[in-house]
């Protein structure tokens, strides 16, 4: 064990005394997209959709991650939207699942949208810039 450094006036950093530094804290366990009334994550987005595909194909993650040439456990984090994979490895996985990362991301997009409209207009608090135009 690290000892801390002392502040001036003898005064020790509160916190851990392992010499560790704090992290951020944990996201719930749901993940934060899984949050209620918050837009999901790009990455959890993301995620669901390979995960939905591979399952669809009845496929297992060990299957894709090699048809992929990815690590197992990264692509089972992907998937669970806990990494934020590279276009190149968003690329390979969509790939393997006979997509390409155009599909990919527009199934993501769609996720999102059903998620916003679902949310409803109400919840907006953004400002309407529209036009109004009388005939």
């Amino acid at each position: 064990m690290r000892p801390q450094p002392e502040r001036p006036g003898g005064v020790r950093p509160a916190g851990r005394t392992d010499g560790a530094l704090p992290g951020p804290p944990a996201p719930p366990a749901g993940g934060p997209a899984r949050t209620a009334g918050r837009e999901p994550l790009w990455r959890d987005l993301v995620g669901d959709v390979l995960r939905r595909e591979r399952l669809a194909q009845e496929r297992t993650l060990k299957d894709v991650a090699d048809a992929a040439r990815i690590s197992m456990p990264y692509l089972s984090e992907v998937e669970r939207g806990r990494k934020e994979a590279s276009s190149e490895v968003l690329a390979a996985a969509a790939q393997a699942l006979g997509l390409g990362l155009g599909d990919l991301l527009a199934r993501a997009h769609g996720e999102l949208t059903r998620h916003t409209r679902t949310r409803g207009r109400a919840t907006s608090t953004a400002p309407r810039n529209a036009l109004c135009l009388a005939a």
